[in-house]
């Protein structure tokens, strides 16, 4: 076989439990799960769980509390994101020592552009690499396009290969639901349901004006060659950069008085000013998160007249979002999200 155009992509197996077990070599094979302070009397949610623990059933975005009753077993412990920034910048140095393109989706994974006769040596040299140099397991998808890696990587999972392409897409992929594409989510999936399109076969041969018109005229199309396992190829060396900076607060008791809301939302909107700022990006759009008790999620958004990095027009942004929400239930949590403009490629 000739040399050939191959995508890679590469996700750190169990990231942020990872790196707290090797910070902490004695709890290697017992479940850990990461989260808020590490207090699971706390109201915050499972950033990750290793292995150990979701086999009893703890995920990621799980309240702690849950967790706790599930896996009463398991060890808590706080997250602490320059730790996982420094691993992470170590991992990327290593994958861009290989003769590759490196796109850096975010702490734990990255796609690879190679031209190679055999990805499957490469994958292998790529996993040695990261194990050796920072003692992480990694998985790696082999594909034709970047979809097809992605998705390659979890069939990959946990510490494996796997290859993905035109040739055996419809043997891996055809029978199985929908949500199992990449950007199609359980809301879509069931919608798509719906329409009678239950599976990836269903929705590479579905209608393309039946899924405009149901999903809109960008959307409904791009699904329909998500079924077909049609994307993107093309792996750019643009360095990885935040879409957005958010700030949020769970608390420990429910917030029930508006006016404690609004005090909280200008707080949590000069705290994410601070980092905008910071960032060295006005931001373009303004989100407030709310999640009502006892686990309802609601948000709003606005897109600013201009972008902006002032304190004052960010958190007067969030008390407009803020109007939008009808404060009848006790609040539990809220967030305030500032999205950078979206740069054409």
């Amino acid at each position: 076989m000739s040399a050939t155009d191959w995508v890679l992509h590469v996700d750190l197996d169990q990231f942020i439990a990872a790196v707290e077990i090797a910070r902490h070599p004695e709890l290697r094979g017992r479940p850990v799960v990461v989260g808020g302070t590490g207090d699971v009397t706390a109201r915050a949610v499972v950033a990750t769980a290793s292995y150990e623990a979701r086999e009893f059933g703890v995920q990621s975005g799980m309240p702690l509390r849950t967790a706790a009753k599930r896996c009463p077993d398991a060890v808590f412990l706080p997250t602490d994101a320059p730790a996982y920034d420094e691993v992470s910048a170590r991992v990327m140095a290593v994958l861009r020592e290989f003769p590759v393109v490196v796109e850096v989706l975010g702490w734990d994974e990255a796609f690879l552009g190679a031209v190679t006769d055999d990805p499957g040596a490469l994958a292998t040299e790529v996993r040695a690499a990261v194990a050796e140099r920072t003692g992480l397991s990694c998985s790696v998808g082999i594909g034709d396009n970047k979809l097809r890696a992605k998705l390659a990587t979890g069939f990959g999972k946990p510490a494996g290969i796997f290859r993905l392409t035109r040739e055996n897409w419809w043997e891996v992929m055809a029978d199985r639901p929908t949500d199992a594409l990449w950007g199609i989510g359980r809301k879509t999936a069931k919608k798509l349901a719906e329409a009678g399109v239950h599976t990836v076969l269903d929705l590479a041969g579905a209608s393309p004006d039946d899924l405009a018109a149901r999903f809109g005229p960008r959307l409904g199309p791009w699904y329909r060659l998500l079924g077909g396992g049609i994307g993107d190829a093309e792996v750019t060396a643009t360095p990885w950069v935040a879409r957005s900076r958010s700030r949020e607060t769970t608390f420990q008791r429910n917030l029930t008085d508006p006016a404690a809301v609004a005090a909280e939302v200008a707080t949590l909107a000069r705290r994410v000013a601070e980092d905008v700022s910071e960032e060295g990006r006005p931001a373009a759009r303004v989100a407030v998160k709310v999640r009502f008790a006892p686990f309802l999620t609601h948000t709003h958004s606005v897109t600013l007249p201009e972008p902006t990095t002032d304190a004052a027009e960010l958190e007067r942004a969030a008390r407009t979002v803020l109007a939008m929400f009808e404060l009848t239930k006790p609040v539990r949590l809220l967030g305030v999200r500032a999205e950078f403009p979206v740069v054409a490629d």
